[in-house]
C-alpha cells in the first residue's frame, strides 16, 4: 500500500449555546503523512504548531488513534507518521480532534478503507471522549451531535456564506481543566435559556440568518464559569462584536475567542471578516496574551485524503 496524505480542518465547538453538541469546521489544517510499518514500530515527527510539545512516539494522538483503528480491524501494523500542523496547539480550536481524525482516516486509507465514515466517527468519539469536535473535523461544515446509546451526528452544509475571525490566546488551557470549572448542576432558568439560544444559533447557521446567530451565541452553561480562567473573554468578545462580527463566543473550551460573520456567499463573508479583523486588531492593539485577529474560512469538506 502506498503512503497516504490526509488533511484535517480545525474546529470550533460549543459556539456559545451549543455546549457539547455544536461544531464548525474551519479553514486551518493539519496534514498527516503516513505509511505502514511492521507491527509495534511507530515513528512520529511533528512540525509547525505543537512542534516540541506534541509527543513523537506511539503516544502521539495521531498514532494512538491509528493504533486503535488497527486493533479494531485486526491489523497487526505500526506506522511511520509525519505531522505538519497549522492548527494552534491547545487553544480551543480542535487540535486534539484533528490529530485523532487524521490518524483514523489515514489508517483507514492505508488498510483499504475497511470502515465507513459513520464507523470512523463513532471510533473518533470513543478515542476523543467528546463527539462535537471530531464530528466537524471529519465531516466539515456545521455539525450537531447527540447521544442515544451511541454517538450520532447531523451534518449541515450552510447554504449561505460564513467565515470566522479568531483571536488566539498565546497561552493554552486544557479541556480537562476547563471542564473541571463547570458545576455539576445549573439553574433551570439557565438550561432553558441555552435551549432556546441553541435553536436560534442552529437555525441562523442553517439559513444564513445573521440576526439569529448573534443572540444564538449567548450562553449561560459554560462561558460564565470558564471566564474565571479566561479573564479577558468578555473584553475580547465585546471587541469582536463592536468590530462588526455577527456573533462571538469562546472557541471550544478556550482560551481562543471566535467571531462569526455571515455573507451572501463565502467570498462576501470573508470580505466582511477581513474588515472585522482589521477593526478588532486596532481595538486589541497592545492586548497582552493575544495574537492578532485572523480571518479563517468555513471548511466544507472535512477530512480529505490528498494522496493514497
Amino acid at each position: 500500500m502506498a503512503p497516504v496524505i490526509v488533511r484535517v480542518p480545525a474546529t470550533t465547538a460549543n459556539l456559545g449555546s451549543g455546549y457539547d453538541s455544536f461544531g464548525l469546521a474551519l479553514g486551518l489544517h493539519n496534514t498527516v503523512h503516513a505509511d505502514l510499518a511492521p507491527a509495534g514500530e511507530w515513528s512520529v515527527s511533528v512540525s509547525g504548531e505543537g512542534a516540541g510539545r506534541a509527543r513523537t512516539d506511539a503516544g502521539n494522538l495521531v498514532a494512538v488513534a491509528m493504533a486503535r483503528l488497527f486493533a479494531e480491524t485486526g491489523s497487526a501494523s505500526g506506522a511511520t507518521i509525519s505531522c505538519v500542523n497549522g492548527i494552534p496547539f491547545g487553544r480551543g480550536l480542535g487540535s486534539s480532534s484533528a490529530a485523532i481524525v487524521g490518524g483514523l482516516v489515514a489508517g483507514n486509507e492505508l488498510l483499504g478503507r475497511p470502515l465507513t465514515q459513520d464507523a470512523l466517527f463513532r471510533l473518533a468519539a470513543e478515542v476523543e471522549g467528546h463527539r462535537d469536535n471530531v464530528a466537524a473535523a471529519l465531516f466539515g461544515g456545521f455539525t450537531i451531535c447527540w447521544w442515544d446509546g451511541a454517538s450520532r451526528v447531523a451534518h449541515v452544509d450552510p447554504p449561505g456564506g460564513l467565515a470566522a475571525v479568531i483571536v488566539v490566546s498565546e497561552d493554552g488551557l486544557s479541556t480537562k481543566k476547563a471542564r473541571a470549572m463547570l458545576p455539576h448542576d445549573v439553574p433551570h432558568v439557565d438550561a432553558a435559556f441555552d435551549a432556546g439560544r441553541a435553536g436560534l444559533l442552529a437555525t441562523g447557521i442553517a439559513l444564513g440568518r445573521r440576526d439569529l446567530i448573534g443572540p444564538g451565541m449567548n450562553d449561560r452553561l459554560h462561558e460564565p464559569y470558564r471566564a474565571v480562567a479566561v479573564t479577558d473573554l468578555v473584553a475580547v468578545r465585546e471587541v469582536l462584536l463592536a468590530a462588526g462580527a455577527d456573533g462571538a463566543a469562546l472557541s471550544g473550551a478556550g482560551p481562543s475567542v471566535i467571531g462569526l460573520v455571515v455573507g451572501d456567499d463565502d467570498a462576501e463573508a470573508q470580505e466582511r471578516a477581513a474588515l472585522v479583523a482589521a477593526s478588532a486588531g486596532a481595538l486589541l492593539a497592545g492586548q497582552p496574551g493575544r495574537r492578532a485577529p485572523e480571518v479563517v474560512s468555513l471548511d466544507r469538506a472535512g477530512a480529505v485524503v490528498l494522496q493514497a
